[in-house]
């Protein structure tokens, strides 16, 4: 199963990738994490790496090589691609999790991200997971992702939802792009600091048909791992997404 996490920028999607990557490393999945989002680089500190991967675009030759195969229609030469047939340094792995990374925006005038999205959709394509295996996506922010169709491969929209307007209102778009896509979607709440605050935001969601699968605490050794880069260990928040999990994926055996 491809698991894709989007949302509005600052919504928790790399904290909410993360949970639920080791929540399934515990269920003893083999899990990939893929690194979409072009803009935010801690990823792999928050799943307990010491060095990011070297980024996919790298290893096609960059951008110009990659916009060239974008006009061929020819971006990645292999018919399937599995975790484990990364090349060395373009996968990094921690027990089982491996996590791999499109690329990143390093300079001003770098140009359209286009090339990556092109790059994340057709490797989703690509993708191929064997039994006991589970990838989720850290998307970039926003729906561009879904206009490219990077979504077409991808077996369920996870909608990461914090207590705004603005995320609240995405989550609705997204639920509608993704249905017109045939995905399944579920919302989960984040960084909810009270009961009052999950029933007010649920009831927002549900009116206009998003499913909420689940909320996941304001938890104050989220934001100090993310302070300090460090990974994300056992806490009220992990423990709260072992029902997103089950709903997802089905109960523990």
């Amino acid at each position: 199963m491809i698991v894709s996490v989007c949302g509005k920028g600052g919504s928790g999607k790399s904290v909410l990738t993360t949970l639920l990557a080791h929540e399934a490393e515990s269920r003893g999945y083999s899990v990939f994490v893929l690194d979409a989002d072009e803009s935010n680089s801690g990823l792999y500190h928050l799943l307990g790496l010491e060095s990011p991967p070297d980024p996919l675009m790298d290893f096609l030759g960059g951008k110009d090589a990659v916009k060239q195969g974008m006009g061929s229609g020819n971006v990645l030469a292999r018919e399937r691609i599995s975790p484990d047939s990364l090349p060395a340094g373009y996968g990094r792995i921690s027990g089982g999790l491996k996590l791999a990374a499109v690329g990143k925006i390093h300079q001003a005038l770098e140009g359209c991200a286009c090339p990556m999205g092109v790059l994340t959709r057709e490797f989703l394509k690509k993708l191929e997971l064997g039994n006991g295996e589970i990838a989720f996506v850290d998307m970039e922010a926003g729906v561009e992702h879904f206009g490219r169709g990077v979504e077409e491969a991808v077996d369920f929209v996870l909608l990461a939802v914090e207590p705004s307007m603005e995320s609240l209102q995405l989550a609705t778009r997204v639920r509608e792009l993704a249905s017109g896509m045939g995905k399944n979607a579920g919302a989960v709440l984040n960084k909810v600091s009270s009961r009052e605050w999950r029933d007010k935001m649920e009831q927002w969601l549900t009116e206009r048909d998003v499913s909420v699968i689940g909320s996941v605490p304001e938890d104050p050794s989220i934001f100090e791992a993310c302070l300090e880069g460090s990974r994300i260990g056992q806490s009220p928040a992990s423990e709260a997404v072992v029902p997103i999990l089950e709903r997802i994926l089905g109960p523990r055996e």
